[in-house]
């Protein structure tokens, strides 16, 4: 196994858009993915205009993760065999219809929230492809040297999205109505697909021969995580904000509306907030390159989050739940990015797609328990308490997890 410690760090602060190719990926996801989030803040009101109801909140954030639990690990193999920028041309693709269908149905006035559930899970079956092949696409950009810079920066160009696309949408929402934000993001697509029509590889298309099944790749990929101490705690640390954390996101429309009475562009001022959070932790690694402490760095964000997110959960006050909202998104874009940046640079790169695939299910597809658990907790005792005591959770279990695995503050 390779050291988790990379070698110095001797790229400059942004050295990753130097890379042609990584240039236009980037370009073209802070395009796309600002029209995501659009599509998510419009999705979330969509639902609570026609449903009035947390549990069908969580129902849908379940749809969008639960295929990402189940076919993640799938993706990964497809990943470790086919060119990945030839399968994030066919998922972006995918995505882009699927974002039109919504549009469609909205403006015709005959959506009901079962196609708001039936197309989120569609978009999360794509999504399980689409995560994996783009995580482990962006060392073949930027190579090892410039790997923190470019997850850095691509965290960053997600979390920009995350600050402009729920503002945007906030703002269309009350003028031009639902509509406009599905349409948007169906168009966004086109930047990511034109970006990667215009990358070049010399050797893309060039796979290594494989006499293996893909069952027998899925057990060669998680027997290597379970044989090694460090990797499944990593991945663990990230499963237990996932479950216990993440599920915020999910109820930001119940918060707006219910809580804190800010309406429509109030959801787009939440959600901006916890995107500028998230973005400021981005650049500040993108800026630092390769930390040393890496392990130490993971334990102090995650206890950052859950601390925050306890303090948001039952806040009452517009100017404090901004704030935890800034610091939620701080604390989880750092554990995130440096559990991503440690994965990449430790294991082969015959396994990367499948070790990437098992974080990216922790990552999102563990949302899928915790969404719903937590929209179906708020029917009985409220939202406020709900988040609350998932936020106890997530900090009890950090708590515990670093105490078990104390060699991960070493790393």
């Amino acid at each position: 196994m390779r050291p988790f410690q990379a070698g110095p760090d001797r790229s400059r602060p942004f050295s990753a858009l130097t890379y042609r190719n990584f240039r236009l990926f980037w370009i073209g996801q802070v395009i796309s993915l600002t029209g995501t989030w659009m599509h998510s803040a419009g999705q979330g009101w969509l639902v609570l205009k026609l449903t009035d109801s947390p549990f069908y909140l969580g129902l849908v954030g379940s749809a969008v993760s639960m295929p990402i639990l189940i076919f993640t690990l799938a993706g990964g193999v497809v990943a470790d065999r086919f060119p990945k920028r030839k399968i994030l041309l066919i998922t972006q693709t995918i995505l882009m219809f699927l974002a039109l269908t919504l549009a469609v149905l909205v403006s015709t006035g005959i959506v009901t929230v079962w196609h708001v559930v039936a197309i989120a899970f569609f978009i999360g079956t794509t999504s399980a492809f689409d995560i994996p092949a783009r995580q482990s696409f962006l060392i073949e950009m930027v190579g090892k040297e410039n790997l923190m810079n470019a997850i850095a920066l691509n965290s960053a160009a997600f979390n920009a999205a995350r600050i402009i696309g729920p503002a945007i949408a906030g703002v269309l929402i009350g003028s031009l109505g639902l509509t406009a934000c599905f349409y948007i993001n169906s168009l966004s697509f086109l930047a990511a697909i034109a970006g990667l029509i215009k990358m070049r590889f010399d050797n893309e298309g060039k796979t290594e021969p494989r006499g293996k099944g893909v069952k027998a790749e899925l057990k060669e990929g998680l027997k290597y995580i379970f044989s090694e101490s460090k990797i499944y705690s990593i991945i663990i640390s990230v499963g237990i904000i996932s479950f216990f954390g993440f599920p915020y996101i999910t109820f930001l429309p119940v918060y707006a509306r219910d809580i804190l009475k800010t309406g429509a562009t109030g959801l787009g001022i939440l959600m901006g907030c916890s995107g500028a959070g998230a973005f400021t932790g981005a650049i500040i690694l993108a800026i630092r390159g390769n930390i040393i402490k890496k392990g130490i760095l993971l334990a102090v964000s995650g206890v950052t989050f859950s601390l925050a997110l306890l303090i948001f959960s039952y806040s009452k006050t517009v100017w404090l739940s901004y704030l935890m909202l800034f610091l939620i998104g701080l604390g989880a874009i750092s554990q995130i990015a440096t559990a991503n940046s440690l994965l990449q640079i430790s294991v082969p790169d015959r396994l990367r797609g499948r070790v990437m695939s098992s974080f990216t299910m922790t990552f999102l597809g563990m949302a899928t328990l915790g969404n719903f658990a937590v929209g179906s907790l708020a029917n009985y005792i409220g939202i406020q308490y709900a988040l609350g005591i998932g936020a106890k959770f997530c900090l009890l279990g950090m708590i515990w997890l670093l105490w078990k695995k104390r060699e991960i503050l070493k790393l």
